[in-house]
């Protein structure tokens, strides 16, 4: 079945459509809800939420291949609202499964100690950007679709993000 008509279904009450078109992308949800919140727990309860606001809803989603940014958008956002309950900083976390697997050298753990060190420094917006399209690997678009900014502000937050964040890891590699 493609995605226009399990979202038919699913905007017409069919739970196991809304279960369905979820499943298919489990993986991309959980790693977008656990590099905002670095805990599994807190990842599979802010998921937990953002279906229960899918399933409240999906009635309004206008167009049946938005789905999945819209989607997103409102797992973003469940994220940045626990983060304001919790009164967390949002820490990057860049450890993926085949990274749990490698040896690291002493050298290029404290090289990873200090970049992220270093990224907690940067603003919001800024951790933002940069993590969902270096550690998510997520295009200019998809980003802007996401935030809900134009592309222009999410290249030019990267742009600046990026100097920033070199800045400080030179300051901190050179002392």
């Amino acid at each position: 079945m493609d995605l226009a008509e399990l979202v038919k279904k699913a905007q017409h009450g069919d739970k196991d459509a809304l279960v369905q078109l979820i499943m298919d992308r489990k993986a991309e949800y959980y790693r977008l809800a656990y590099i905002y919140v670095k805990n599994e727990e807190d990842a599979l309860d802010i998921m937990q939420d953002m279906i229960l606001i899918l399933y409240q809803n999906i009635h309004r989603l206008k167009k049946e291949d938005s789905f999945y940014s819209w989607s997103k958008t409102i797992l973003v956002n469940c994220c940045k609202r626990y983060l304001k309950i919790k009164g967390k900083t949002i820490l990057i976390n860049r450890e993926s499964e085949f990274e749990k697997e490698s040896v690291f050298e002493d050298k290029d753990v404290e090289e990873e100690m200090i970049i992220e060190k270093c990224m907690s420094h940067l603003s919001r917006k800024h951790q933002e950007v940069i993590k969902m399209r270096y550690f998510l690997d997520m295009d200019y678009k998809a980003i802007a679709k996401i935030l809900k900014i134009p592309i222009g502000t999410v290249k030019s937050r990267i742009n600046a993000g990026i100097k920033n964040l070199k800045r400080m890891v030179e300051v901190e590699m050179n002392e």
